[in-house]
């Protein structure tokens, strides 16, 4: 289970001391506490626990070598043992070490994997409780997606996701199904996912006055990616149940505004679909036509998540948004460059690419700004359409495809987009290997900024 946050202390809860490096001596320990973590070696490691003896067996607290940033605080969540718990001072950032406690200790428990550890928190003072919640449940809610398998979580399973989401916060629901995407010109949204037994969708969630300013996200759902007739190696398809991460991670986002009362007109289009191989699938060299009337030529069909949030962002620029973000699981290309746990974002204002920046650092979500390189735009060329949807090389595959997608907005204010692997391939002390949320606290800090 998480780990349980409260406000009231319990009576016996016990004392956990941060420690920094070769700071024992300065750490105002008990002569006694002082003696036990020389004995053991503990230096104040960053991330190393030691707990601390009491009386008849009993504990009296424990010992946390605090490094740099407050996220490495979740690895208490697993090192201490059950019972109650307090931090001995007040952490430099409150909210940030109570949300760190609270991921440190999910375990996706759908399956059968038993819960962890019981362990009570005292939360610490500065924390709002209520905002910790919003933050803790929107994380919580993308790793549960994104670690749910097809089987559970195809196009008509996220739907529901969507629709459990919007009751909760009283948001109207409208879908555009199957042959239905052809009718309301949604063209390549259906292409891409009518190879799959499950129809392919537009989902479209809307929330908060009308008159407010429009924030829009976007997020890819391709719930799960054969690669099409491009069709990928076994090896390469074994995480493909985290396609649809962005679309998670969109979800999670609009869990965190809508929790927060934002005074904006939020709307959330997912083009749900499967990448999919049947007699129907789209075909390499096919020519597609866009909602925006775009020309697609097929240079490969294991790149379709473009496809889709293609359709979905001309939607989205109709209205000219003063914000819209997408967010994908786009390209291996970003993965290569800058590894799995730091996002690169694309946008051409500069002062939305200073904020993300400043909220990264400030609430501890990775993200790096990579360049929309016009140069690199006649690399989608294509003979006898207006564009292509991959490039005839493998380089800068991740700025090609934020050129791709960028053909699709002119009228929206503002326009980032956001290439996630939301996906952490090992343990990390604020979550287990598995489905991750990336990006979505620091752009929930520069919505509220902007908006709140």
């Amino acid at each position: 289970m998480p780990v349980e946050l409260v406000e009231k202390k319990p009576r016996k809860a016990l004392p956990v001391h941060l420690v920094r490096k070769d700071g024992l001596e300065t750490a105002g320990l008990s002569p006694q506490a002082l003696a036990w973590a020389k004995a053991n070696g503990f230096l104040g490691e960053a991330g190393k626990t030691l707990v601390l003896p009491g009386k008849d067996g009993e504990l009296s607290g424990a010992l946390f070598g605090h490094g740099e940033g407050s996220l490495q605080l979740g690895a208490l969540a697993k090192a201490l043992p059950e019972g109650d718990w307090h931090f001995a001072d007040v952490p430099a950032d409150p909210e940030l070490a109570a949300l760190a406690l609270a991921l440190g200790g999910y375990v996706f428990t759908r399956y059968g994997k038993k819960p962890g550890k019981a362990l009570r928190f005292v939360l610490p003072a500065g924390a709002d409780a209520a905002r910790v919640a919003s933050l803790v449940e929107a994380v919580h809610l993308v790793r549960d997606l994104v670690n749910t398998p097809t089987s559970d979580m195809g196009p008509e399973a996220l739907e529901q996701a969507v629709r459990t989401l919007a009751r909760r916060h009283k948001a109207d629901v409208a879908v555009t199904k199957g042959d239905d995407l052809l009718k309301k010109n949604f063209p390549m949204i259906h292409a891409v996912g009518r190879a799959s037994a499950e129809a392919p969708r537009l989902i479209d969630l809307t929330w908060g006055p009308k008159n407010a300013p429009k924030v829009t996200l976007v997020g890819k759902g391709v719930c799960f990616d054969t690669g099409g007739l491009d069709i990928k190696p076994s090896a390469s398809m074994l995480l493909m149940k985290k396609d649809m991460g962005g679309a998670a991670n969109v979800l999670g986002l609009a869990s965190m505004i809508m929790a927060a009362g934002l005074k904006v007109r939020l709307r959330v289009l997912i083009p749900a679909v499967e990448n999919s191989i049947s007699a129907n699938a789209f075909r390499p060299g096919d020519v597609l036509t866009s909602r925006k009337g775009i020309t697609v030529e097929i240079g490969n069909t294991d790149a379709e998540g473009r496809l889709v949030l293609a359709d979905a962002l001309a939607l989205a620029d109709d209205e000219k948004p003063e914000l819209l973000v997408d967010m994908a699981t786009l390209t291996g290309a970003a993965r290569v460059a800058l590894g799995p746990d730091l996002p690169p974002f694309y946008t051409d204002d500069e002062t939305l690419a200073g904020e993300l920046a400043a909220a990264a650092v400030a609430v501890e979500d990775p993200l790096w700004r990579m360049p929309l390189w016009k140069a690199y735009d006649g690399k989608l060329a294509s003979k006898v359409a207006d564009i292509n949807n991959v490039t005839p090389d493998s380089f800068a595959g991740s700025i090609t495809a934020a050129l791709f997608l960028k053909r699709f907005v002119e009228k929206a204010q503002s326009w980032a987009h956001f290439d996630i692997f939301a996906w952490n391939p090992s343990e990390r002390a604020y979550g287990p290997a598995g489905g991750e949320a990336q990006a979505i606290r620091a752009l929930e800090r520069v919505i509220s900024g902007r908006f709140g």
